[in-house]
């Protein structure tokens, strides 16, 4: 019987919550228990936004407890930070590398995520990302938040099938987006893998 708990984080308007939708789905899909919440800082483009899915039947809560966490993926690095303390000791960070400038910081204030991706290297065994350079093939950033489910499938961290989650994209994707989201999925597959054959 599996048991996972998966915290994704990032901002408002990256596709947390799409992304946790399609593990969720996944996961039923191959006959587990899922549940899945969001919690969301403030409630615009570029607030704070986490959703957490839970897989197994010893999921009572949907809410993930500090350090209970198996995967953490962070689209943002300053929310990686933000969340690592939901990570297991043995746990697992993929985090995207590219900042996006939190509302709360001034015009003047410098922000490039490097200390924060610097800090979560120091903290635990992680894979980091570049959405700009994964995603430059496909047109746009709003492709990372499935080619970074490609990462977590390929590194041996989503504990489900990549073809399950291949099929779930198929069905809950718009036909318009869905060859592009295919095809960041393997992107992100690819980049997990080699992570993999490499740890």
């Amino acid at each position: 019987m599996m048991k996972k708990d998966i915290l994704i984080c990032g901002v408002g308007g990256q596709g947390t919550v799409l992304a946790s939708k399609i593990i969720a789905a996944s996961a039923m899909e191959e006959g587990y228990a899922a549940h899945s919440a969001e919690t969301i800082g403030m409630a615009q483009r570029g607030g704070p936004v986490t959703s957490h899915v839970r897989i197994g039947e010893d999921a009572y809560s949907p809410l993930i407890p500090i350090g209970g966490a198996d995967l953490l993926i962070a689209f943002e690095p300053s929310e990686a930070v933000r969340n690592l303390k939901y990570l297991k000791k043995d746990g697992f960070v993929i985090v995207n590398c590219v900042p996006v400038k939190p509302t709360t910081l001034g015009s003047s204030e410098a922000y490039d995520g490097k200390a924060e991706i610097a800090f979560v290297r120091s903290m635990c065994d992680c894979l980091v990302l570049d959405s700009d350079e994964l995603c430059a093939p496909f047109g746009s950033t709003k492709f990372f938040n499935v080619a970074v489910l490609g990462a977590a499938a390929g590194v041996g961290r989503l504990g489900l099938s990549a073809d399950t989650v291949r099929d779930t994209i198929i069905r809950i994707v718009p036909e318009r987006f869905r060859e592009k989201n295919l095809a960041a999925f393997e992107a992100g597959y690819q980049i997990g893998e080699e992570n993999y054959a490499n740890q």
